[in-house]
């Protein structure tokens, strides 16, 4: 199945997140990200081809009415991976950065080896090395 014209790339993630300060400050911390922009109520970080967009939730609503807006609280809807060469030594720098992993490194059946973690919001990351 061909892949729509417009559906080729994805440009920019918005997460909802309850304390910007907060959240700002785990982004920069954890990923040494640089920022595009900030005001008030986000904060949008360069992520090679995608942008990561930190909006309060309080904002969020205005974005996806009707749909509601879930809280942190709620349990994981998703998962974000990023690949990795070494998932031990990334483990081993974001623990060195006050990281808490959820899991792992674990060596999975399926051939990758893993680990997890959760940003404030609980916005879940994984990292994966192909094995």
């Amino acid at each position: 199945m061909a892949t729509a014209d417009w559906a080729n790339k994805i440009t920019e993630i918005t997460l909802f997140v309850e304390d910007l300060y907060r959240s700002k400050a785990f982004y920069q911390e954890t990923f040494k990200l640089a920022i595009l922009y900030e005001d008030e109520s986000c904060a949008v970080f360069d992520y090679g081809n995608t942008s990561i967009n930190l909006l309060k939730q309080s904002n969020a609503g205005e974005l996806i009415k009707p749909a509601q807006v879930g809280h942190s609280g709620d349990g994981a809807r998703f998962q974000f991976t990023i690949q990795v060469p070494d998932v031990d030594r990334v483990c081993d720098e974001l623990k060195v950065r006050g990281v808490q992993l959820l899991n792992g490194p674990i060596t999975r059946p399926w051939g990758r080896r893993t680990a997890c973690f959760a940003d404030p919001d609980g916005h879940l990351w994984e990292i994966a090395q192909v094995l």
